[in-house]
């Protein structure tokens, strides 16, 4: 039996921003073909390092790291974020001080979404990113094959510390069941099958059902980056998300103006 009670978490309560882009009004999943049952995007990964959440609540940036990692690894020549990156990353959004660790107090997944996309991480900087209903399951499978994975957060029970694969506890989300009870956690999503997801945390790929998932999940964003587009502009799915990308980028800049600027 794991005991993962030692390890850090790190993601803030979940933010809703009513400017940020949905995912379902622009996808109409009732016109996508069905999405397969099985999608596993972590075959050409050797390893998925801690990017520091083994000693600080860094989770939202190193569950962006993974993601990065993630994509290059299906279309080429992986990157692997070093942890000073993912560090610094965590340091510019939310203050924390790498010397003398003040400031550690976990990060608010909007303010890294923003921050990846404007200043970037390790260099990597992302298109756009759109909510996901975390309830709608096709949301998730659509979403983990058009884009290579999903970016969520969970408020993690107590019963989850000492699971080998997360799911909701015999006697229900009470007690040590009850979602938060832990503290909330950034993961990337990047595989399923009719029974789990696929997700990465403290170096190594874990395994939650789908039960689990409805439960404790409290949002979730499909990412859209250039690392997952090949040389041929399409990604490793032949989905060809080089068109998807350019409308994207025109429905980005006029929430924007609309907005005075997406923050």
């Amino acid at each position: 039996m794991p005991d993962h009670s030692a390890r850090r978490l790190g993601k803030q309560p979940a933010r809703h921003d009513p400017r940020t882009l949905q995912f379902a009004k622009y996808f109409n999943t009732g016109a996508l073909p069905a999405p397969p049952a099985h999608e596993d995007w972590t075959k050409p990964v050797r390893n998925w390092p801690m990017m520091g959440n083994d000693t600080i609540g860094d989770c939202t940036c190193a569950a962006a790291g993974h993601l990065i990692e993630d994509w290059t690894a299906n279309v080429g020549d992986p990157v692997i974020p070093p942890d000073n990156s993912i560090i610094q990353a965590y340091s510019a959004i939310t203050g924390y001080n790498p010397v003398t660790h003040a400031n550690d107090n976990g990060a608010a997944e909007l303010d890294v979404l923003n921050f990846w996309r404007r200043t970037g991480i390790d260099n990597h900087k992302i298109q756009a990113f759109v909510a996901l209903e975390p309830q709608n399951t096709d949301h998730i499978r659509d979403a983990v094959l058009l884009f290579g994975g999903v970016y969520i957060g969970l408020a993690l029970p107590l019963s989850a510390q000492t699971q080998t694969i997360w799911t909701v506890p015999p006697g229900g989300p009470t007690g040590q069941g009850a979602p938060g009870s832990w503290g909330g956690h950034a993961v990337p999503v990047v595989g399923y099958d009719n029974r789990t997801l696929t997700c990465v945390t403290w170096g190594k790929l874990k395994k939650m059902t789908w039960s689990f998932w409805q439960t404790y999940c409290d949002e979730a964003y499909a990412v859209l980056s250039p690392d997952w587009i090949n040389s041929k502009n399409f990604a490793p799915n032949n989905f060809d998300l080089a068109t998807l990308q350019a409308d994207l980028q025109q429905v980005v800049g006029a929430a924007a103006s609309a907005a005075g600027g997406h923050k």
